[in-house]
């Protein structure tokens, strides 16, 4: 029995099919700690395929049209072997967290493979402490950060208690028949009427409503007038903005939440703008070790922005803008750092830097393959920002798996071509944490990065206190030679 409706991809999940290159991989995820010995395999395994119903588009792959006449679309894997994609293996003596993140880095540095289903697990046995962990590694075309919290919170339980689900009521999985190359062919087609139709309802709709449809009409052309301004200002370039190879080099930081919120409260703005004036401050410190001069320097980060709605959450795929935000690396007050962030963050809200990319992207909806290509290298261009930093909100309770108890979350982000280092920053039970990622041959110095960005919360942290406590603080820092690591 063939499938009804082919469910094909939006532009911008294709777009990362599109910009995957030899050594830029287009996937994302996670590197999970948990407590307690590690459930058996089996256990795991069957405890996934309670729940594959949830997420039914982890059993399908990519079929394209033939001579690549549309979009991709879903459709069911016949050959699905859970299996192959929860996978195991163990960490050799000691089983320290740096031998973890060794082993994620060389996980990350291999692609997905585009005939089968676009994700992996990994259940990591032999993890000091007592503990296990659990990578995760889906491709960025079937997942967001957003929706991708969604998906853990189906996959993890919220209880210690494992949930239950009906295995004996519910029907075997089978895949529905792949589509013929002419059934390909012809949803391009149906889906060119099918956006025709909703372009047809807009303009009704702005005909029965003229003030509201031209309000929205200036706020899209203001929003993509300001991302034209930023593509005419290009990033600087930086030993951060270099040809790329496939292996992957990861480090974490573990940080609370509430030492953010501690800073946000005292200094003002949000926890995103201390994220970004940490990141700030770390950054100017490596570059210094660099031997790089920062003065008159200022960095600029891709900062994705979620548009998801309250009703999309759980959907798979993505619903993301992105916003480039400035990093005055060239401030060495941190204070006036802080300061400079928050207002740079506002004004780029104030812009409709949001606004306008939404509308581009939408407007690639339109576009055929050879210029969603073309899009998707501007919108990823060496030219337009020196690093990733994504910063997801996670869920401020404990979530389990077999009735172990998560104990720390790191996202992990991609590399762009061209770009040696990617941050991503989630927050969860009260804690928020960092996942460098970089090219290994690029960055053998990431761990001084993370030990920038532990110096620099410490220091906005004390600053804060002294600015609730009407004092001052100790001082600035001085610049650190710290240890090279890899």
């Amino acid at each position: 029995m063939s499938q009804d409706h082919l469910d094909r991809l939006t532009a911008v999940d294709a777009s990362f099919l599109v910009q995957e290159k030899e050594s830029s991989h287009m996937h994302i995820g996670g590197l999970i700690i948990a407590e307690g010995p590690p459930p058996a395999y089996e256990d795991l395994l069957d405890s996934i395929r309670a729940r594959l119903h949830l997420v039914p588009r982890y059993r399908q792959k990519l079929a394209v049209p033939p001579m690549e006449t549309g979009r991709p679309v879903w459709i069911d894997d016949p050959n699905f072997f859970l299996e192959y994609h929860v996978r195991q293996t163990a960490l050799p003596t000691p089983g320290d967290e740096g031998q973890l993140t060794e082993l994620a880095a060389r996980i990350f540095s291999q692609r997905l493979d585009r005939d089968k289903p676009l994700w992996e697990m990994w259940l990591i046995e032999g993890l000091s402490g007592g503990r296990f962990a659990i990578i995760s590694k889906n491709h960025h075309a079937l997942i967001d950060g957003i929706s991708g919290v969604d998906l853990g919170q189906v996959l993890f339980d919220l209880t210690p208690v494992p949930t239950q689900f009906p295995t004996n009521e519910l029907e075997p999985w089978r895949a529905h028949r792949e589509p013929s190359a002419m059934r390909l062919l012809t949803t391009g087609a149906l889906g060119a009427a099918r956006t025709t139709g909703r372009i047809a309802a807009t303009f009704l709709r702005a005909a029965s409503n003229p003030q509201r449809a031209a309000s929205a009409a200036i706020e899209a052309v203001t929003g993509v007038a300001d991302i034209a301004w930023a593509t005419m200002n290009p990033a600087p370039e930086t030993p951060l903005n270099v040809e790329i190879g496939p292996h992957r080099r990861y480090v974490t930081v573990r940080s609370d939440l509430r030492d953010f919120k501690e800073i946000k409260d005292a200094l003002g703005g949000t926890v995103n703008d201390v994220v970004l004036t940490v990141m700030t401050a770390a950054l100017r410190q490596w570059l210094h070790s660099r031997g790089v001069r920062t003065e008159g320097l200022e960095l600029r980060a891709l900062v994705p922005v979620s548009v998801r709605a309250k009703d999309e959450h759980g959907n798979l795929g993505n619903r993301l803008t992105v916003m480039r935000g400035p990093l005055p690396v060239y401030i060495d007050d941190p204070l006036e750092r802080h300061r400079a962030v928050m207002a740079a963050m506002g004004d780029l809200k104030e812009s409709k830097q949001a606004v306008g990319a939404e509308v581009l992207a939408g407007a690639q909806n339109f576009a055929p393959p050879t210029l969603l290509a073309q899009a998707s290298r501007l919108n990823f261009s060496t030219r337009l920002f020196n690093l990733l930093i994504t910063n997801v909100p996670g869920p401020q309770f404990p979530l389990y798996i077999l009735g172990r108890e998560l104990l720390d979350v790191f996202p992990i982000a991609f590399l762009p071509e061209n770009h040696a280092f990617a941050v991503a920053i989630m927050s969860y039970n009260g804690k928020i944490n960092f996942g460098l990622l970089a090219d290994y041959d690029a960055l053998p110095d990431l761990g001084r990065l993370s030990e920038e960005i532990e110096a620099a919360l410490a220091e906005l942290l004390e600053i804060a206190r002294a600015e609730r406590n009407g004092g001052a603080p100790q001082g600035a820092r001085a610049p650190r030679i710290g240890a090279e690591s890899s």
